[in-house]
């Protein structure tokens, strides 16, 4: 089975409420869906994020060139035949152009195969995927109301935004903590702090008990996170700095991470998560899953992956709650904070071409800055 025709759009799907984070504020989510064609007649959708210019530049100037008339099957050959076009010089900026193509690939093979995705690659391990309640906001009043809707719906795990500044940091944790009793609490610093920012404040969250505090210092200082864990008692999770394959491996060879976060898109394809995981895997690190705001068809992967990885047994983050719409008419079902894994073949998922044209736009808004803030700009690590 070959590809014979690959078509791809940028979509926005707005916030119900703005997202405010360390890095700006994120009206929307700004995503590339890709669809092909194949000569045995079966079409498959891939989704990938789009926070920069680039991915949909890299998208349709290379991956989508070369890979037309690809074996359907070849998605570590596609990997590294759009690296190896000079793309290893821009690894982050590749990858998650090439995830929408890899992606619709896997969706094509799984129709071809008459199975969902998570049987091509070892069959379910779990029966449904635990998602992480995702919270955005300074405010300490609104954290706890947000918390209570998510604790109605059923959520066990909270990942809360710091990173702001050291106040609303300690704030933050405890208001949190308050609101969700001795559930799990993970803290999100998006690499704001400095080294020694970072040590003041991990002693001070320690009386928070957090499942771990995400990226406390700037994406590429593996060393000063190694450092880290071995001054404090909090286990340290790394997300930013595990976008690739080979930044699995040096976060590995650094002893820098007790949890990854994988994302697929930044990862460069399905594939690659699960090669990341099994590296993981391999030293007892256990990983989850980073949320960007995915639609449906990134929502579903998410969810085959999580379902048939064995040391992918954390939540997976979703920023779902704040989405105004899709480009599904039934995307994946969540019961009581756990993600149903669907069944039909390939991803499971129905996408409305009317929706994606309705949801079409021709660049991106929102993924960085603050249009509320005119002269500012994230700067890390930020104090």
């Amino acid at each position: 089975m070959k590809i014979t025709a690959i078509h791809h759009t940028l979509v926005r799907v707005p916030f119900t409420e703005d997202i405010l984070w360390g890095s700006g504020r994120r009206i929307g989510t700004t995503r590339l869906i890709c669809r092909i064609d194949t000569d045995a007649g079966i079409v498959g959708w891939g989704e990938t994020i789009s926070l920069i210019a680039a991915v949909p530049a890299v998208f349709s100037d290379i991956v989508a060139k070369v890979g037309l008339g690809y074996p359907v099957a070849d998605v570590e050959r596609l990997h590294r035949h759009v690296l190896g076009a000079g793309y290893y010089h821009h690894k982050r900026a590749a990858v998650m152009a090439i995830a929408a193509l890899e992606m619709a690939m896997w969706d094509a093979l799984g129709k071809q195969a008459k199975l969902p995705l998570s049987s091509l690659w070892g069959g379910r391990w779990r029966k449904d995927v635990e998602a992480a309640a995702y919270l955005f906001t300074k405010d300490t009043k609104q954290l706890k109301e947000r918390i209570g809707r998510f604790l109605d719906a059923g959520y066990e795990t909270f990942k809360v935004k710091i990173g702001f500044d050291e106040p609303s940091d300690i704030l933050l944790a405890e208001a949190s903590r308050e609101a969700i009793g001795a559930r799990a609490l993970r803290l999100d610093v998006n690499g704001a702090w400095t080294p020694g920012t970072a040590k003041r404040q991990m002693e001070r969250l320690r009386g928070f008990d957090p499942a771990y505090v995400e990226q406390p210092l700037e994406l590429d200082d593996l060393a000063g996170h190694a450092l880290l864990r071995q001054s404090s008692s909090i286990p340290i999770a790394l997300d930013e700095s595990a976008y690739t394959l080979s930044d699995i491996g040096n976060i590995v060879r650094a002893n820098a991470a007790d949890v990854v976060l994988l994302d697929p898109h930044e990862e460069g394809g399905l594939w690659q998560t699960i090669k990341a995981a099994a590296i993981c895997e391999a030293v007892g690190i256990p990983v989850t899953l980073h949320s960007g705001a995915e639609l449906a068809l990134s929502q579903a992967a998410y969810i085959h992956l999580a379902a048939s990885i064995p040391n992918m047994s954390l939540a997976i983050d979703t920023e779902r709650a704040y989405l105004g719409g899709d480009i599904s008419p039934a995307p994946p079902a969540m019961l009581s904070g756990r993600f149903q894994v669907p069944d039909a073949p390939g991803l499971g998922v129905e996408v409305d071409e009317d929706a994606v044209r309705r949801y079409a736009v021709d660049g991106i808004v929102g993924a960085y800055l603050d249009s509320e803030r005119q002269d500012w700009f994230p700067v890390k690590p930020a104090y």
